[in-house]
């Protein structure tokens, strides 16, 4: 449920006539408080870590929407799916974590994967206007996601196991989020009912259910079968994508997202 909640963003976001920032802001603004309302463990009082860990996490879901705007769906969740190969490369330096040689050659294929999305030029279209920036920005939202994976790990296994430190980070980020965007979402100009139910339904459901559904999971679900569970997030985003707006990515795009979400399996299950 968690992951097919997930997987509805890049259609929901595309669904509305308002700007990236005022989505971005909006949706962090109402998930800050759904989290606090659905998650009494989110009503821990805020500690360094978690605003660090947090900034990361606003800077991920900034991205994301920005992308989302700009590029397909497809190529937004599959380029925020290379986050695995940051993590190769900033688990030792920041954690001391020791890599193995199977994580440099997952690395080197995720790598031809993220090639495959700059083969070739997509053409702009009314549900991906900007797609070169808009894959660009993706790009970055996978850098900012493995930053805030290993801030998760940073927290210490204690911490994630009871979800408190955890919570506390997802409502610092979406905070940060909302009040980061703020002044670039003001004025709201010409905005449709359709555009705040969708606002409402991204902050409500989309983060704020999706990751009660998770931190519940992760109770009871084993590592291997929750992060193969997840992939059905970068699965089924772009077909909501294509069913609700008829957006269809690249061939190239479709190749590099196929190899990006084998590799993760597959590492997911050697791991």
């Amino acid at each position: 449920m968690a992951a097919a909640l997930f997987s509805t963003g890049g259609a929901a976001i595309k669904a509305t006539t308002l700007t990236g920032w005022q989505v971005a802001s909006f949706r962090s603004g109402v998930a800050a408080l759904a989290v606090l309302l659905m998650l009494p463990a989110a009503r821990s009082a805020w500690t360094l870590r978690a605003v660090l860990i947090g900034s990361a996490y606003a800077a991920t879901m900034i991205l994301f929407v920005q992308a989302n705007k700009l590029t397909t769906a497809a190529n937004t969740i599959f380029l925020q799916s290379t986050a695995p190969i940051y993590l190769v490369l900033l688990g030792p330096w920041l954690l001391g974590e020791r890599n193995r040689t199977r994580d440099f050659v997952f690395m080197i294929l995720m790598g031809v994967g993220l090639a495959f999305f700059f083969v070739g030029t997509e053409q702009p279209n009314v549900t991906a206007p900007r797609p070169f920036e808009g894959n660009l920005l993706a790009l970055l939202s996978g850098v900012t996601w493995a930053l805030t994976v290993l801030g998760m790990r940073w927290m210490g296994k204690g911490d994630l196991a009871d979800g408190h430190s955890a919570a506390v980070a997802v409502v610092a980020g979406n905070a940060i989020t909302f009040l980061f965007c703020l002044p670039w979402a003001l004025p709201v100009a010409q905005a449709q009912p359709i555009d705040w139910v969708v606002i409402v339904y991204l902050g409500v459901f989309q983060i704020g259910l999706a990751y009660i559904c998770l931190t519940s999971a992760l109770r009871h679900v084993p590592a291997l079968e929750a992060s193969l569970l997840l992939l059905v997030e970068p699965v089924l985003n772009p077909l909501w994508a294509w069913a609700i707006h008829g957006e269809q990515p690249g061939a190239w795009a479709l190749c590099g997202g196929a190899l990006i979400l084998l590799l993760t399996g597959v590492k997911a299950r050697f791991d």
